[in-house]
């Protein structure tokens, strides 16, 4: 059982991955979490006020799939196949989120500091979720896609813009991490 709780190593999920993009690629399909958001707003009649919503979205339900099948997947990783291991973390990095005033780190996978009600229900917590959301939501419409996406799909099938993408991601994470996150916190 303790070899189910740990990670599963690259060579194992990597070919994995592989094969599942390649059953996408042979089918016609593409993978990609913001689609679904549009599939679920057609589904609820956005395309009355948009024509971006205007599609038809019975062709999509197969990749309604995908969200069911991550919302499951985390319960299920979260509450069956998880373990309670320290994260282990670069010094530097636990002395740079300590400057930052998050305690306890590596001991989740996530910091309470932003992942806790209280956190969330603050002017700040709440500036963050509908800032960051807003730049989440502008940035996926602006690339055509999400992380997932151009990530996996668009780098799969050798599309130089989800390449550019994948890049502008990268630079905008180093920035978030390294300018924006000391601002923050």
């Amino acid at each position: 059982m303790d070899l189910i709780l740990q990670p599963w190593p690259w060579y194992i999920t990597g070919p994995l991955l592989a094969i599942v993009m390649f059953l996408l690629i042979y089918f016609g399909k593409t993978f990609g979490m913001s689609s679904n958001l549009r599939t679920f707003c057609a589904m609820a009649g956005a395309g009355k006020k948009s024509d971006f919503f205007k599609i038809d979205y019975k062709t999509q339900k197969w990749n309604l799939m995908v969200v069911f099948g991550a919302v499951i997947g985390g319960f299920i990783a979260h509450f069956f196949l998880s373990n309670e291991t320290n994260i282990q973390l670069n010094p530097h990095t636990i002395e740079k989120l300590q400057s930052f005033g998050f305690e306890n780190i590596g001991k989740a996978l996530v910091p309470p500091e932003i992942y806790n009600w209280d956190a969330v229900f603050s002017i700040k917590g709440i500036l963050i979720l509908v800032i960051g959301g807003f730049l989440v939501g502008f940035g996926t419409r602006y690339a055509g896609g999400c992380t997932s996406g151009h990530a996996i799909t668009g780098l799969s099938n050798l599309q130089i813009p989800s390449l550019i993408a994948v890049i502008g991601f990268f630079i905008g994470g180093l920035i978030m991490t390294h300018f924006i996150l000391p601002l923050i916190f």
